[in-house]
């Protein structure tokens, strides 16, 4: 289980993590290019009606429109922050199940320890492998520490 625990923190964990920054930083670079376009092509289209720079103004704003609807296309309808969260939310899956298996490895009450056949069948469920698939990560994770490309949860 302690080779589980290490897979979750080192794979699992780690790249929902960075997977759920990157994210962020789209949906942050949408939710500030949404509005700023929208200003261009308000600004656009204020001067159109200018002799001297009317064709860039309403070439400016006719853009400037277009690419703020795509930029707010993309950001709500790609839902990116819900993609975030989902990310989020796994991550802290992967924790919960560290700490659940670290709950009970290091529990000294034996009324308390669940038993170890069924919480590895428990563990194993919830990451959408079998036992015997989970017995087997455990074992390669154990020789190849560094080199593992295999993650634990085969659910997400």
């Amino acid at each position: 289980m302690r080779e589980i625990m290490g897979v979750l923190g080192r794979k699992d964990q780690e790249e929902y993590i960075r997977l759920g920054e990157k994210a962020l930083k789209l949906n942050k670079v949408l939710a500030l290019s949404g509005p700023l376009l929208t200003g261009l092509a308000a600004i656009g289209s204020a001067f159109a009606g200018h002799s001297t720079h009317g064709s860039w103004a309403a070439m400016l704003g006719i853009v400037g429109g277009a690419l703020a609807s795509a930029v707010n296309t993309v950001e709500h309808g790609g839902q990116i922050g819900m993609v975030f969260e989902m990310y989020r939310s796994n991550a802290g899956f992967f924790q919960y199940m560290q700490e659940s298996i670290e709950s009970n490895l290091t529990e000294t009450d034996e009324e308390r320890r669940e038993n170890g056949e069924v919480f590895e069948m428990k563990v194993a469920l919830k990451l959408g492998r079998s036992l015997s698939d989970l017995r087997n990560l455990a074992a390669s994770s154990s020789l190849k520490e560094e080199h593992l490309d295999e993650f634990a949860s085969k659910l997400f």
